[in-house]
């Protein structure tokens, strides 16, 4: 099979040339982007806050805390993305979620890998999931498809039947922080076979886009009352106002 994949690639790389995710421009390897729209992706680094990972501007000290934090901290232990949302970012996320772009997740996990040296061997990757209407109207759930990709590029184990969605929830796009909240409070439900799989692991949830944390809050809540010793947030996208880079 190796041979024949080696024989006919340069016949399709010439049929079909890879091309940049974002802007459709031929470049030299799969899932590569174009040097423009590299350069137009605002990577996520570190300073950020010690409790949820919202990016600061300056460095204000390892054990800094972002504003919210300390009012009301998180349910999970921190959202490491990529990258910030913006009309760039989106478009690889909406094409692997709405346009079958299924090769953008390998692209997403490899990114996320840098991450990994945060978290131990003894972790689990559990993506978000779907409700199975949505599944089953989607054909698959592109945060499993990210988590099994990180998961053969790192050699963590992923669990996707631990958690899943037991109320069909609206889309939450135009929804507000407390409607979201509302909305996907008791959405979760663990398995029964989860027992005592979780105690005292590092959880990976992963996710294709943070927007307010309702979600993975929820789905956090959930994990750390099956024994999770740290639920972690690994997406490709968080959204951003001004005022989370202060």
């Amino acid at each position: 099979m190796e041979i024949l994949s080696a024989l006919f690639k340069p016949v399709l790389d010439f049929a079909l040339p890879p091309r940049c995710p974002i802007c459709g421009i031929m470049v030299d390897a799969d899932n590569r982007f174009c040097l423009s729209c590299w350069e137009g992706l605002d990577f996520l680094t570190a300073p950020w806050c010690a409790t949820c990972g919202r990016p600061f501007a300056y460095d204000h000290g390892s054990d800094a805390q972002c504003a919210p934090c300390m009012k009301k901290p998180p349910d999970h232990n921190g959202v490491r993305a990529v990258v910030a949302y913006d009309d760039k970012s989106s478009l690889l996320a909406m094409r692997l979620k709405y346009g079958g772009r299924l090769g953008f997740a390998e692209l997403i996990a490899g990114h996320m890998a840098r991450f990994l040296d945060e978290v131990g061997p003894d972790s689990v990757i559990i993506p978000v999931p779907l409700h199975r209407w949505r599944l089953w109207s989607r054909g698959f759930n592109q945060s499993v498809l990210i988590g099994r990709a990180l998961s053969k590029r790192s050699g963590i184990a992923i669990e996707t039947g631990l958690l899943s969605r037991k109320n069909a929830t609206p889309p939450l796009r135009s929804m507000s922080a407390k409607q979201r909240n509302k909305i996907v409070k008791n959405a979760f439900v663990l398995s029964s076979e989860v027992d005592d799989r979780l105690v005292g692991k590092t959880v990976i949830l992963v996710d294709d886009v943070y927007t307010t944390g309702s979600t993975a809050n929820a789905c956090a809540r959930k994990l750390r009352a099956a024994g999770a010793d740290r639920v972690l947030v690994f997406c490709w996208a968080r959204v951003l106002t001004e005022y989370d880079r202060s």
